[in-house]
């Protein structure tokens, strides 16, 4: 009898498996990672870093292409520095009171990568996802959006502001 044991070379199928499935893995591990950097790679999923209050909606109505959103006393709107998201059939528009007469209206779509704008915190629109910033004119404050919101004429009288969208 032999008390030697002999070992013999693995399948060569067998390493590519395993190299297939550590490349697999790697690749995984990869872009999870890239996905959370980016608030989970959705363009309507929230990052966590993104806390602002999120605003309040107002309906618009259309006619044409214009849309009216009356101002209520006790609404959303009734204070200078307020804002509120418009819900419209043309889409989803962010309007700012600046003043007793003024109001700035702004697309709610994110140049960054089309996320709704939702939040409002320190007179800065934030959007969920990425946490870009854009100031009540539409200006960017703080990216990673580079593109300001596209922004729309206002006009506001006897207790209504209108935009053409």
């Amino acid at each position: 009898m032999s008390d030697r044991i002999e070992i013999l070379p693995a399948p060569e199928s067998t390493r590519r498996q395993f190299c297939a499935h550590a490349c697999q893995a790697a690749s995984l591990a990869a872009a999870a990672s890239l996905a959370a950097a980016c608030g989970g790679g959705s363009p309507t999923s929230p990052s966590s870093g993104s806390n602002a209050p999120q605003l309040s909606s107002v309906n618009g109505a259309v006619s044409g292409r214009a849309v009216s959103v009356t101002i209520d006393a006790s609404g959303p709107l009734a204070a200078n520095g307020s804002a509120a998201l418009v819900q419209s059939s043309l889409g989803q528009f962010l309007i700012s009171r600046v003043n007793d007469t003024t109001y700035t209206v702004l697309t709610a779509v994110c140049t960054h990568q089309s996320c709704t704008v939702s939040g409002f915190q320190n007179s800065r629109f934030v959007c969920p996802c990425h946490g870009s910033q854009f100031t009540t004119s539409g200006s960017v404050s703080n990216g990673p959006a580079t593109q300001a919101l596209r922004s729309f004429a206002a006009s506001f009288a006897n207790g209504v502001v209108t935009f053409s969208a």
